[in-house]
C-alpha cells in the first residue's frame, strides 16, 4: 500500500450542492513537474445493501426503473445513509421499506466503493436472515417497485448473461458466495 501522494491540493470548493450528493472541485499542483490538474469529486453519503436470505436459500430482488439508463433493473435492496447514521440501521430501514421484510439476524460482510476515480460512495454490504414478512413502506420513487425471490445459482446465470449489471448486487452476491462457501 504505502505509495506516495504525489500532489499537492492548490484549492478546494464546492461547486454543488444536491439532495443526493455534493460536488467538490480540487486544483491540485502535481510535486515532481509542477504541472497543474483539476478533479471533480462526487461527495456521496453512502449506502447500505442487503443480501435478504429467505428460508429456502432464495435471495430477495427488486426490480426497479432507474432513471439515468431510462430502464428497469433488477437488484439488491439497498438505500441511502442519512447523516450520520450507521450503515446497520440504514440496511434496516431499507429491507423494511423496500421489501416489508425485517430480519432476526444482520450481519456486515464488507463494503466497496462504486467509482474510486471520482466518488466518496462507499456501500456496505449486509447479510439479513431470520426473515420476517410484514409490509413494506415504498418511497414515491419507488410505487411499481416489484420483488423477487431467486436462488442464488439463478442470480449468478442473470449475471454472467448481462440481465443483472447492478455494480452492489455483483459484489453483494461475490461477498454472500464467500461467506456460503466458508460454511460448506
Amino acid at each position: 500500500m504505502g505509495q506516495k501522494v504525489n500532489f499537492e491540493i492548490i484549492d478546494s470548493k464546492k461547486i454543488f450542492s444536491g439532495k443526493v450528493f455534493d460536488v467538490r472541485l480540487d486544483n491540485i499542483k502535481y510535486k515532481a513537474t509542477g504541472n497543474l490538474s483539476v478533479r471533480e469529486v462526487v461527495l456521496h453519503r453512502g449506502g447500505a445493501v442487503i443480501i435478504a436470505l429467505t428460508d429456502n436459500s432464495g435471495i430477495l430482488l427488486v426490480k426497479q426503473y432507474r432513471y439515468p439508463f431510462q430502464k428497469v433493473l433488477i437488484e439488491l435492496p439497498a438505500g441511502k445513509l442519512d447523516n450520520n447514521e450507521d450503515p446497520l440501521v440504514c440496511a434496516s430501514r431499507e429491507l423494511k421499506e423496500e421489501t416489508g421484510y425485517t430480519a432476526g439476524s444482520i450481519k456486515r460482510l464488507g463494503s466497496i466503493y462504486t467509482s474510486p476515480g471520482y466518488s466518496s460512495e462507499e456501500l456496505h454490504i449486509f447479510l439479513a436472515e431470520d426473515l420476517q414478512s410484514g409490509s413494506s413502506a415504498l418511497e414515491e420513487g419507488e410505487e411499481g417497485m416489484e420483488i423477487l425471490k431467486l436462488h442464488v445459482d439463478k442470480i449468478v446465470e442473470m449475471i454472467l448473461n448481462g440481465e443483472i449489471k447492478d455494480s452492489k448486487t455483483i459484489a453483494g452476491i461475490f461477498f454472500y458466495l464467500n461467506v456460503k462457501n466458508q460454511h460448506s
